[in-house]
């Protein structure tokens, strides 16, 4: 099966020859910004294959995929909260997003032979925060070794939102009963919301492979970042109910029984996983691209580009509590090639 991060010649092939047959959108032309003019300072270092970043009363809280832990930054230090327990971390598999509401921190993990999300109360205060026993919010997704999803994140409606990779069953995205190959939508308890697009299912959106990043922007506009397989990656507009296509499709089709997405890229210059809204912008992490791009909301088929190979591998991308801009190396998750320092949260200028 091709990997998300490292395709085979046959997939790089296919993505030329799309190439030279699909129109691309101004985005995959777009010239980078200069990097050198973007780097700050460094947040946190030496950390062990992060994976997502959430905001407790203004204290950062990480959490690293392999070691299952969940690390409060300091000002100066950094250092655990907890580790969370049933993590089987594996391939693309651990202990992926976090979310903060209400006091409790949300994990999305790969368990034995699921994929799942539990809640935990925080108490304490900075420097010493702790975690609460846990309460399972939703288990049974499907897992795997690749395609987990794992981004979570709560909506400006308050619910729960929570992206599921096919964990491998291409044919499982486009069936409404599996959780897998969907975004998800739940109450903070695990319960179903009444207004979801199907009945007594936290089904939100359907035919995703695996999409790693969910945002919202000031009207409420959802969207999400997703990892194609042979021809593109994408970025979409989440609509409730909506067929976004995958196995039947990938990329912009142009097939009224989909949703197209409103920006691809080749995923050589890709493999997005966090996203965020910053100001009028969208910002969306690369892992193969090992770069920074910023979508204008108003002009969602154009892009630019930032710290273009400098960090290596980004897998997440935040806005901290003061509106700088976090981003999230990823090279120690056995993909990247780790300098010195790896990994690493460091806060980028945005203009």
């Amino acid at each position: 099966m091709p990997s998300d991060h490292d395709p085979p010649l046959a997939r790089r092939a296919l993505a030329a020859a799309a190439t030279a047959s699909v129109l691309l959108l101004a985005a995959c032309a777009a010239e980078p910004r200069p990097a050198s003019t973007a780097l700050s300072d460094t947040v946190a270092d030496r950390l062990e294959a992060p994976w997502s970043v959430a905001f407790h009363e203004g204290v950062a809280l990480v959490s690293e995929r392999d070691s299952a832990r969940i690390l409060e930054l300091g000002d100066d230090d950094q250092r655990e909260v907890g580790t969370i327990e049933g993590v089987a971390h594996g391939g693309e598999g651990g202990l992926l997003g976090i979310a903060v509401h209400e006091g409790e921190l949300f994990t999305y993990f790969t368990a034995e032979g699921e994929n799942r999300v539990e809640r935990r109360e925080i108490s304490g205060d900075a420097g010493a925060l702790e975690l609460g026993p846990a309460v399972t919010v939703i288990d049974g997704i499907p897992s795997a070794r690749t395609h987990n999803g794992g981004r979570i994140a709560f909506g400006p409606d308050g619910m729960l939102y929570v992206t599921a990779g096919d964990a491998g069953d291409r044919d499982s995205a486009q069936d409404p009963d599996a959780l897998s190959g969907k975004i998800l939508r739940l109450a903070p308890d695990g319960a179903v919301p009444d207004d979801n697009p199907f009945d007594d299912s936290p089904v939100w959106s359907l035919g995703h492979r695996n999409p790693q990043g969910i945002a919202w922007d000031a009207d409420g506009t959802m969207y999400a970042s997703e990892f194609g397989q042979d021809t593109w990656d994408e970025l979409n507009v989440i609509e409730p109910g909506g067929n976004y296509g995958w196995p039947e499709v990938e990329g912009i089709a142009e097939d009224d029984d989909f949703i197209d997405p409103v920006q691809q890229w080749e995923p050589n210059a890709a493999s997005p996983s966090g996203i965020a809204v910053v100001g009028a912008d969208l910002l969306i992490a690369n892992l193969r691209g090992e770069r920074l791009r910023i979508v204008p909301l108003d002009g969602l088929s154009s892009s630019t580009e930032l710290v273009r190979g400098e960090l290596g591998r980004l897998r997440d991308v935040v806005a901290a509590p003061d509106g700088v801009v976090w981003v999230v190396t990823n090279n120690t998750d056995g993909r990247g090639s780790p300098q010195d320092g790896d990994d690493r949260i460091v806060r980028i200028e945005i203009d």
